[in-house]
């Protein structure tokens, strides 16, 4: 294992700045706000830690980039913000999220509602949702995995055609695997930052999605035309379970955190670490280092005291969606 640790003084550098602006902005917070951020360059600090590195295969060894600090995020021209008039997060399910029309809904309202709390101030709304023959996009199956799959550029042209007037942005969910180009084996998710349209896949957070007794394999793909979606029809969804839920709502934070400009983190433990697989996303924490955290208060303007007294989704192991009805996996139209 290997430790990313950083000095006081640079972490304290990527919070507050040296641009006086900024640093006069940071010292606008009040005391509780500042007790809470000034944990980012505590070195004894219980509630942000350096990161870990557990293998050469993890993100930060694998995709060499250039740490981004609170006033790189501020003075980047391209990133978008949120306005009066563009002040809302749009979910779009590219067919249903759960083995039951009502176990789909419950999971779609319990992302709702943590997103509506991670992004404090700003309004979720949820698009009717709609079969994987309405986005007209291309789909295959997975050399590696025998699963289907289906084309993400695509349904991110889909989504931006279908973005309302006071969308922000426009996510796409869904839980069959996703693949950006031919070449790619699969991709967790794929976004447009300028178009504010993303698409993300939980079909590989399913406890059985990698065994190969998993039931959505398929040998051969009989497709009579072009607009021939009937293998989906009948196509087996995973259980949703409480940890399936737990990795939807870090994959879905971590990705609308993206389409605001945040780019992956290499500061300390937060959500916006990059993951190249399963075992490295389960580590990552639920919530944003003291400097990503910043970031996201600067763009939504929201007070950091706010946010967390607001309103909360019930914790993870009180309540599972599990026990609406859902026991075993089955399989629906869509």
């Amino acid at each position: 294992m290997q430790t990313v640790r950083h000095s006081e003084h640079t972490l304290k550098t990527a919070l507050i700045s040296k641009n006086p602006a900024l640093v006069s902005q940071y010292e606008k917070l009040d005391a509780g706000e500042k007790r809470l951020m000034d944990e980012a360059f505590r070195p004894d600090s219980d509630l942000f830690g350096p990161i870990t590195l557990h293998s050469q295969s993890d993100w930060i060894t694998s995709h060499p980039e250039a740490p981004q600090d609170f006033e790189e995020f501020f003075n980047d021209l391209y990133r978008k913000t949120p306005s009066p008039q563009k002040h809302s997060i749009y979910t779009q399910c590219i067919g249903l999220l759960g083995n039951t029309r009502s176990i789909s809904e419950e999971y779609v309202k319990w992302l709702k509602g943590y997103c509506e709390a991670f992004f404090y101030g700003l309004t979720v709304k949820l698009l009717e949702p709609v079969p994987v023959s309405a986005t007209r996009c291309s789909f295959r199956i997975g050399n590696n995995t025998q699963n289907l799959q289906i084309h993400a550029g695509q349904i991110l042209k889909f989504l931006k055609k279908k973005k309302p007037e006071d969308a922000f942005c426009v996510v796409g969910i869904t839980m069959i695997d996703l693949y950006p180009r031919d070449s790619w084996n699969f991709v967790f998710g794929q976004a447009s930052l300028t178009d504010g349209v993303g698409i993300f896949s939980f079909a590989r957070y399913g406890s059985d999605f990698y065994s190969s007794h998993y039931e959505g394999k398929l040998k051969k793909l009989q497709k009579k035309s072009s607009s021939d979606y009937s293998v989906f029809y009948n196509y087996y969804v995973a259980e949703v379970t409480s940890v399936l839920l737990l990795w939807s709502c870090k994959t879905l934070t971590h990705e609308i955190g993206r389409i605001f400009g945040l780019r992956h983190c290499q500061w300390l433990t937060c959500l916006m670490q990059g993951s190249n697989h399963l075992e490295e996303a389960d580590q990552r924490p639920l919530d944003l280092c003291p400097i990503c955290l910043r970031k996201l208060q600067s763009a939504i303007s929201f007070h950091l005291k706010d946010r967390y007294k607001g309103p909360r989704v019930p914790a993870l192991a009180q309540e599972d969606p599990t026990c609406r009805g859902a026991t075993k996996p089955v399989r629906h139209n869509y």
